[in-house]
């Protein structure tokens, strides 16, 4: 057997950081994920966003005390010294300035949602990633429920259309709809695949509906919801009638789930999702946020 991947992580300001280290570094988990072990981390935090300053502290000390992951005082010298790189900072604002400081070490990337909080930045990670020759893959851990790739498997592909539903808080610091907007359009592009033309965007003070508009004519909604109690699920239209998937009552974690497919990217170099997907699922969100504060229907 190969030898294990030495992991970094960049960004221990998230609960993902304790939940990817524990299934890596501790075979005994009912869902170890094998192949690698996280070693080394730079914790980061964004001074002006609470949900980060308020959690790196503990979940630095939760991956010191309980995993002995050494830290590191920049990015860079955790690229330095592993085999790849779990880019997990909480703050979307932060990643392209991470991603820069990274890819010149030519590991691959798992860069955890959203890539970027806009297109521009977006593109330039792409470019940065070119550059280097290096491969990158974002993703919401909600795109590999085990319910979703199931009822996906069993529609054969006849799709017609998707209405994809969670909760949709919204954080000032960080754009409107790619806080938690970002899971329930990951969910409808993994349903729809590419080549939305338009968005628009009906909202009140409880929800909020991103009406997109493919270029096949097909039609897939984002509704969230800021009430309390919203799952993740999504509704598959099909010719069969319509299937609704409650990710909820996945057996196996989320986490585990994208956990096997970030794996095979550092293993193979083949990103289980190709990053024009992921650029134009940024590309969506920020027509979505134009169209919510115009009113106006947005072209992609």
């Amino acid at each position: 057997m190969d030898a294990a991947l030495r992991i970094g992580i960049i960004g221990l300001d998230t609960s993902h950081v304790t939940a990817f280290t524990k299934l890596l570094n501790d075979p005994l988990d009912a869902n170890h994920v094998p192949g690698g072990r996280v070693v080394a981390a730079y914790p980061g935090g964004s001074a002006d966003f609470p949900l980060s300053m308020d959690r790196v502290g503990g979940f630095t000390q939760d991956l010191r005390g309980q995993y002995g992951i050494s830290m590191m005082e920049t990015p860079e010298a955790v690229a330095e010294s592993v085999d790849a790189l779990l880019l997990e900072s909480a703050d979307g604002r932060v990643h392209l300035e991470q991603f820069r400081a990274i890819a010149p070490y030519g590991k691959p990337v798992f860069i955890d949602k959203p890539l970027a909080l806009s297109s521009r930045e977006a593109y330039e990670m792409a470019e940065l990633a070119q550059q280097y020759d290096i491969p990158v893959m974002s993703a919401s851990a909600l795109r590999y429920s085990e319910g979703l790739v199931s009822a996906l498997a069993e529609t054969d592909g006849a799709i017609t259309g998707a209405d994809a539903f969670g909760p949709m808080h919204l954080e000032p610091t960080q754009m409107g709809y790619y806080w938690y907007g970002i899971h329930t359009a990951e969910l409808l592009y993994r349903v729809m695949g590419t080549g939305c033309r338009e968005v628009v965007v009906t909202a009140n003070d409880d929800f909020d509906v991103i009406t997109g508009v493919w270029q096949d004519g097909r039609i897939g909604t984002v509704r969230g919801s800021r009430r309390p109690g919203q799952s993740f699920g999504a509704t598959l239209h099909t010719g069969g009638g319509p299937r609704l998937v409650d990710v909820s009552k996945d057996g196996r974690p989320f986490y585990a789930s994208l956990l096997i497919e970030v794996m095979n990217l550092f293993r193979t170099g083949e990103p289980g999702i190709p990053l024009t997907e992921t650029l134009e699922i940024i590309r969506f969100l920020e027509a979505a946020n134009e169209s919510r504060s115009t009113g106006q229907r947005v072209k992609l």
